[in-house]
């Protein structure tokens, strides 16, 4: 009881984007939505599955599609923020 289904990613989705202003393509690695719980917290296995959270794991490739570590370097959390919205539009 107080489990919803976890919604997760793991298929390599990409979607193309900016970082930074530079375009780019965003290949998802992960994403697991953990849902908050939903019965008394005495009987969630952990304080992170009461509250719920979301990992979000991906590459920034460049417009050809190979990995560009030096795009990655300019990632803000703001950055992060706005890549998780977009994929889960």
């Amino acid at each position: 009881m107080g489990y919803k289904v976890h919604k997760t990613h793991t298929d390599y989705n990409t979607f193309q984007s900016t970082v930074n202003g530079i375009p780019c393509i965003v290949k998802v690695n992960k994403h697991l939505v953990v849902p908050p719980y939903l019965g008394s917290p005495q009987d969630c296995p952990s304080d992170l599955d009461y509250y719920g959270y979301t990992e979000f794991e991906y590459n920034i490739l460049d417009r050809k599609g190979y990995p560009a570590s030096w795009l990655e370097d300019k990632l803000t959390s703001s950055d992060d923020d706005r890549l998780l919205k977009e994929y889960e539009e």
